[in-house]
């Protein structure tokens, strides 16, 4: 049982450093749809810190954590149905030219501040 598993690993690897390098960072490809789905799957937990951070950023600390909170629990069950979906279909070029689903594209966009709407001016 051992060697079995020591022989996947290898190649699961190497296809996951040959997926991750493919294509220009913003190009929207099957490939980047195909991960941004296993990311949806895998980091929707990223959703919670992530929406505190945004909504923290957008309306201060006291009003921003409780409701980042909310809105994060909240998002949790889109971004693994989205990312199941995006999995899925990684090989059909629909939404058009593969765009996302869902912005910030990935959960832990919320942490580069590419989180969504430009704070207010006062």
């Amino acid at each position: 049982m051992k060697m079995r598993m020591s022989r996947l690993v290898v190649p699961g690897t190497i296809l996951v450093l040959l997926l991750a390098s493919a294509g220009p960072a913003d190009a929207q490809t099957a490939t980047r749809k195909f991960l941004r789905g296993l990311a949806g799957m895998t980091t929707a937990v990223l959703e919670i810190p992530g929406n505190m951070v945004a909504e923290s950023n957008e309306r201060g600390p006291a009003g921003g954590i409780p409701l980042g909170f909310a809105i994060g629990c909240g998002m949790i069950v889109p971004r693994v149905l989205v990312g199941v979906y995006e999995f899925i279909s990684a090989p059909f070029p629909f939404p058009e030219h593969y765009e996302p689903i869902l912005k910030p594209e990935f959960p832990w966009d919320y942490f580069e501040g590419s989180s969504g709407p430009p704070p207010k001016k006062r």
